[in-house]
């Protein structure tokens, strides 16, 4: 048999045992990683009927068998066209089919919600919806309403059981009162390595190269990322704020905000002097230096850089760990705490997979 019936005749099995049919949205890093994992045997129940990047996409059975599926979309593929890829999805016989979004895209998180209501399931790691307007939440609230389920494990935590457990105890008549904790892979690595011997600028270029941070390095210290995660777990837990009603005190000074990525790579070393300043100050007073976000009984929300003592929780993280300190109705005398990592495509892939399998 030829190679490419053999692959024919492997994807017409796939079809026929899948019961979840997916189309993946960003092929990046992590929509990368979760290629890998649909070729586990973990995988087995699903089938890729579509995948697309910012301007391409595939539909062709033989074509997404392949194992170099992200590489060849980069060169190969139709252009971008969300109602073809729907059609798929349509054409499946699956029980189940899911929209999979692995970007970024605020335009692509805007239609969520349509998405749901049309009776698609959506897993996402893309924080633009939940995390945004509150009108954006509301809608998705509505839309999920109609029977449709939202998978959304990958955007707080890298898929740690933050909003799970958080949805578990409101289910039990729990309810939040407040929550403090490090909600950034990348922040949580700069603060856990910066003790003032080296330059701050010096270890934010190590983590952009290790890949802890975003290519422009102003979408972690600016703050707004983990403001997004801060909203998603308050309006879970009851919180009905808007994205004006969160303060955020980002790392990024007035000056150096609307240079491009380039020119503000180059001028890493004006961050130095000031991080160094409020170091000395919080080692002065026997704290470190952690960049927190805070909500309190009353929905008052804050994300910034503040001084925690040698005993806080947070002082005791390691690598790109995130930290969730949950206070509730029953777990009032001390929080309860969910740690572990934070940051990295593995995890993230592995968050979408499992809230895709939680649907059969």
């Amino acid at each position: 048999m030829s190679v490419v019936l053999a692959e024919r005749a492997a994807s017409a099995r796939s079809e026929a045992s899948a019961t979840i049919a997916i189309v993946l949205l960003g092929t990046g890093v992590v929509g990368g990683a979760l290629l890998k994992l649909l070729n586990t045997s973990a995988a087995g129940s699903l089938r890729l009927v579509g995948a697309a990047n910012s301007r391409r996409q595939q539909t062709d059975p033989v074509s997404l068998a392949q194992r170099n599926l992200r590489e060849q979309l980069n060169q190969h593929g139709a252009p971008r066209d969300n109602a073809s890829l729907l059609a798929a999805l349509d054409g499946s016989a699956a029980a189940v089919k899911v929209i999979i979004d692995a970007t970024a895209s605020t335009a692509l998180a805007s239609r969520h919600a349509e998405w749901l209501a049309r009776g698609y399931h959506v897993v996402t790691a893309n924080k633009a919806l939940a995390g945004g307007e509150l009108s954006g939440w509301r809608a998705l609230q509505a839309a999920l309403a109609g029977g449709g389920r939202y998978g959304d494990s990958a955007t707080v935590g890298a898929g740690l059981p933050v909003l799970s457990t958080l949805r578990r105890l409101r289910s039990c008549g729990d309810g939040l009162l407040t929550l403090e904790g490090v909600f950034s892979g990348s922040l949580s690595w700069l603060f856990n390595q910066y003790d003032g011997s080296r330059p701050f600028s010096e270890l934010l270029r190590e983590a952009r190269q290790f890949g802890y941070t975003e290519p422009d390095p102003r979408s972690d210290l600016s703050g707004e990322d983990v403001a997004r995660k801060l909203l998603i777990i308050a309006r879970n837990a009851g919180f009905a704020l808007g994205t004006d009603e969160v303060q955020v005190d980002g790392l990024v000074p007035e000056a150096l905000r609307g240079l491009s990525t380039e020119a503000f790579l180059a001028r890493l070393e004006e961050l130095d002097a000031p991080l160094a300043a409020r170091h000395a100050a919080a080692s002065s007073r026997g704290c470190m230096l952690r960049f927190l976000a805070r909500l309190n009984q009353r929905g008052h929300a804050r994300v910034g850089l503040a001084e925690v003592p040698l005993t806080h929780p947070a002082a005791r993280l390691y690598g790109t760990d995130n930290q969730f300190a949950l206070t509730t109705t029953r777990y009032h005398a001390q929080p309860l705490v969910i740690q572990g990592p934070g940051a990295g495509p593995e995890v993230t892939a592995q968050a979408l997979l499992g809230d895709v399998l939680a649907l059969a």
